[in-house]
């Protein structure tokens, strides 16, 4: 009867600790509940459309601070993050000057002096290339790129903190490319993979190429970003390992543009993604392709900035960097396969989320390192108990 008892017994340990992985994991997850109020704006202190675009402002109030994006689509689309140090700090735009895009100034954040840190992304051109020989280089070099500052971009669709924005070229034919933007009150995590983490810190981005006309059977793309900052812009990437793929199946790192502090290792703002990409609409394992990024190279602010009037109208001074995301490798299927591509990236300030084991993750961790550690100990208690038993009988001898 021994060996059962140990056994049931050693199956009542990996309960309780299959519970206390996910007492801590509860525990966790339960502290995560800081939240931002949103207010959501579009064209502020305007009463008509501008023409040429929108400027969508989500103002993220915390206890003490103030998370501003601005979303915009007057030229080059451009996603800037303002924080500042007051729950009470306001966005002033004039917009006889933000249109004319002679001068900063345009766009205000005010008081001034609660600015904490700022930053911008721009996505500026759309590269396309011929891949014959199936290398996923441009060989026989790109095809004239695509400006997107020179897009016909739709009026914004809201739904609720999110905003999505299209834009056409002639090139395009019947196709678009889109992007749209969320912004989040809390932590979570996105329904559709690649399934990123975010925060009430974080806004996402994703932007998709629908339906456009290739200009070659065997096309690939490149996406040009762009990061405009003060003193300290994104300058490198960082790449981080992990072993979980619950959410995003066959994928086990995480790309990170950061902007570092001087002199610390603090991370000030972030561009976030998964190297991965999807061909279709809804996105499943067989449809993902994989993405790379060149390193981030100096740019020419005076064109970043006339390229985008929110640059232009935001930013008196700037650094700029960028890179390029390209997406498909050799022996992967070229954009005229499904006539779509979509790529998904968080934008934030302070440190990037960092994913956590799962639940499921942990309890097989659980069962999987715990039970032999137990029936280990467990059996090693039944041997010393039975060797003191059988020690006891003997030193008793029998009387005749």
């Amino acid at each position: 009867m021994a060996p059962a008892v140990t056994m049931s017994s050693g199956r009542v340990f990996v309960v309780l600790l299959i519970l206390l992985f996910s007492f801590c994991q509860s525990f966790v997850e339960g502290t995560k509940d800081y939240k931002r109020k949103l207010n959501v704006t579009v064209n502020p202190n305007s009463t008509t459309p501008p023409p040429g675009g929108d400027l969508l402002h989500v103002q993220a109030v915390g206890d003490n601070d103030t998370l501003h994006f601005l979303f915009c689509s007057q030229g080059a689309p451009t996603l800037l993050i303002v924080h500042t140090n007051s729950s009470t700090s306001s966005v002033q735009v004039n917009w006889p000057q933000f249109l004319s895009r002679n001068v900063s100034g345009g766009l205000r954040v005010e008081p001034r002096s609660s600015i904490q840190y700022s930053m911008a992304v721009v996505f500026s051109r759309l590269l396309e290339y011929d891949d014959v020989n199936d290398t996923a280089k441009p060989d026989s070099g790109f095809f004239p790129p695509y400006e997107l500052q020179n897009f016909n971009w739709t009026r914004f669709q809201l739904f609720g903190a999110v905003a999505l924005v299209c834009g056409k070229t002639p090139e395009f034919g019947n196709g678009s490319l889109c992007l749209k933007l969320s912004v989040f009150d809390s932590d979570g995590r996105a329904e559709s993979w690649p399934r990123l983490l975010h925060s009430p810190n974080s806004s996402q981005l994703e932007i998709w190429l629908d339906g456009i006309t290739p200009r070659a059977p065997n096309s690939r793309f490149l996406l040009e970003l762009q990061a405009v900052g003060g003193d300290f812009p994104l300058s490198r990437v960082d790449v981080r390992q992990f072993i979980d793929d619950e959410f995003t199946p066959s994928i086990f790192k995480v790309s990170e543009w950061v902007s570092p502090a001087a002199g610390g290792s603090d991370v000030l703002g972030y561009v976030q993604w998964k190297p991965v990409a999807y061909r279709q609409s809804s996105p499943a394992l067989e449809d993902a392709t994989p993405c790379r990024y060149s390193d981030p190279q100096s740019q020419d602010g005076n064109a970043t900035a006339a390229s985008s009037a929110l640059i232009r109208a935001f930013f008196s001074t700037h650094n700029v960097t960028g890179l390029n995301v390209s997406f498909g490798l050799a022996g992967e299927p070229f954009y005229n396969s499904t006539k779509f591509l979509s790529w998904t990236m968080l934008v934030g300030v302070g440190a990037p989320p960092v994913d956590t084991f799962s639940p499921v993750v942990l309890t097989i961790m659980a069962v999987g390192l715990g039970t032999p550690v137990i029936l280990l100990l467990l059996g090693g208690v039944f041997v010393c108990l039975h060797k003191m038993r059988k020690s006891a009988t003997a030193a008793y001898q029998p009387i005749n």
